[in-house]
């Protein structure tokens, strides 16, 4: 159903607000992951989401790209209700790309395989600006071009990581929605990724970072959401959250495993559910 969910406010979606996210409630099938869930990016900023394994940051990407059920809340994008848009319709129309965990490319095809499946969302411009999108991303990324006609299976998990995010960017959505971009990757890998995520602020576009380092997240980050258990645990800027030490302060009550609280009235027991 699209009932409220608790904390939920009734003001309208903020039409300024490249993602505007409102008591989200989202799971699998009937089984809840995220309970109340609200957050917003603006234009040229880059909120991140933070929380320990299991708090639902997976599951509110998701919920975003439209790939799991939504139970309540709202999503919006500059005013647009989301959930009245299909998965596909979302980089189209909202200007929406998410580059999901695990860089999920097309092993098997080339490089210019995978961007050319990136513009699937602006097809109808033109083969003419099509093929100017692939310049700009190529001048972008020069590993990339250096790389074209090479299966993308054999590129390393950085560039492979790279290839993901330029299939994401060459669509020229004003929104990115970043799930773990530094998995399993080396250092020096990591730091090639935020400056790219400084360099989409720099360009004007919204960032949502979902992030398990911690300490690189705040390096880039205006606005912090950090969650635990499938609900908001702290939320505003980068400052006003308090930082490294008082996001650490929140994992480590998580870790702790302190007893969950009864469920009150109308709340389903099994909210421990990972997400």
């Amino acid at each position: 159903g699209r009932g409220g969910a608790p904390g939920m406010t009734s003001a309208p979606p903020d039409p300024g607000a490249l993602l505007d996210v409102r008591g989200l409630a989202a799971g699998y099938h009937d089984i809840r992951a995220v309970w109340d869930i609200s957050l917003a990016v603006q234009p040229g900023r880059v909120t991140a989401l933070l929380g320990p394994n299991g708090a639902g940051k997976s599951t509110t990407v998701l919920a975003i790209a439209g790939l799991v059920t939504v139970f309540a809340g709202s999503i919006s994008a500059g005013g647009l209700d989301l959930r009245r848009l299909g998965p596909h319709e979302r980089p189209a129309r909202a200007g929406l790309s998410v580059v999901q965990e695990g860089k999920r490319i097309f092993r098997r095809r080339s490089v210019e395989q995978n961007l050319r499946r990136g513009l699937w969302p602006v097809r109808r411009q033109g083969r003419r600006a099509l093929s100017e999108a692939l310049d700009e991303t190529y001048e972008r990324f020069p590993v990339l071009a250096e790389r074209r006609g090479s299966q993308a299976g054999l590129l390393s998990g950085g560039q492979q990581q790279i290839l993901a995010i330029a299939q994401a960017l060459i669509s020229k959505p004003r929104l990115v929605v970043l799930d773990e971009p530094s998995i399993g990757l080396a250092p020096v890998m990591v730091d090639h990724v935020l400056d790219i995520i400084q360099g989409l602020r720099a360009d004007g576009l919204g960032v949502l970072l979902v992030e398990q380092l911690v300490d690189a997240a705040l390096t880039v980050a205006d606005d912090v959401v950090v969650i635990n258990r499938g609900r908001v645990a702290a939320s505003g800027t980068v400052d006003a959250v308090g930082g490294l030490e008082a996001i650490r302060r929140i994992y480590l009550e998580e870790i702790a495993e302190q007893p969950l609280p009864a469920p009150s009235a109308g709340v389903d027991p099994d909210h421990r559910c990972p997400a």
